[in-house]
């Protein structure tokens, strides 16, 4: 489904007119299957959220390919209705200004459905991700960090992608409530039979919603694993990661 082939990306450092460049992705090649879910984790810096940038086709890379399907992902045509994203700042992921079913509405229509069609959906979205049509007329801010997230997971599974990825998506919220949405998001991944980018810092998080993790390290990969030999990894990095959920 998705392919990374050879990527690079770097950025200026310092003042306009500097030379000097920060090499933030070097040499990253990897495949995410359909319907897999694939985590990608590393301490802040180590370019996670750069890729994340990269596979939604916002920044271009350097150097490298990546391909959704065979076609390139920066090409606006290949990502709409196929990959959906939902970041880490629900604060700023709505317009304050919009109610929750005109947040929901946005992708609907952009996906070209007629505004009566989209409007009958809106409902069956909301039950989906835990939440009932009384939200409909919400704003943003009448609502908790948990539930403005669930309208941030409704608005991305409306157009049915084939993928979303999720940028630490779950790290602003508390404990109780990022167990309840990492289970909505299992249950959501069934039902649509869609594949995951899983973003995070968590491992334990990443451990308990993919398949295979990614691990990066100053803009490397350093391993990848399937979840079910998570204690068979190779490297020391890796495995001072895992101490925390490995007993």
């Amino acid at each position: 489904m998705l392919s990374v082939e050879s990527v690079e990306k770097s950025y200026r450092k310092g003042g306009l007119f500097s030379k000097e460049r920060e090499h933030v992705l070097k040499n990253i090649s990897f495949e995410c299957k359909l319907g897999e879910c694939l985590g990608i984790i590393g301490e802040s810096g180590s370019g996670k959220s750069t890729l994340g940038r990269l596979l939604l086709g916002i920044e271009k890379p350097d150097r490298g390919s990546i391909l959704f399907e065979g076609k390139k992902v920066e090409d606006r045509k290949v990502r709409t209705g196929n990959l959906s994203a939902v970041f880490q700042d629900y604060t700023s992921s709505i317009n304050p200004f919009y109610t929750v079913e005109e947040a929901i509405l946005e992708p609907l229509q952009m996906k070209r459905k007629a505004r009566e069609e989209a409007l009958s959906e809106i409902d069956h979205l909301l039950y989906q991700v835990g939440l009932d049509p009384s939200y409909r007329k919400k704003y943003p801010h009448e609502l908790s960090g948990g539930e403005v997230q669930r309208v941030c997971i409704a608005r991305a599974v409306s157009t049915e992608p084939k993928c979303i990825l999720f940028d630490e998506a779950i790290s602003s919220l508390d404990g109780s409530v990022q167990m309840q949405v990492l289970e909505l998001l299992k249950n959501l991944r069934k039902r649509y039979d869609m594949g995951y980018i899983f973003i995070t810092h968590d491992i334990q998080a990443a451990a308990y919603i993919c398949d295979r993790i990614m691990v990066l390290r100053n803009g490397e990969i350093e391993e990848i694993v399937e979840v079910e030999q998570l204690k068979d990894v190779q490297s020391t990095y890796t495995k001072k990661l895992l101490q925390m959920i490995i007993a």
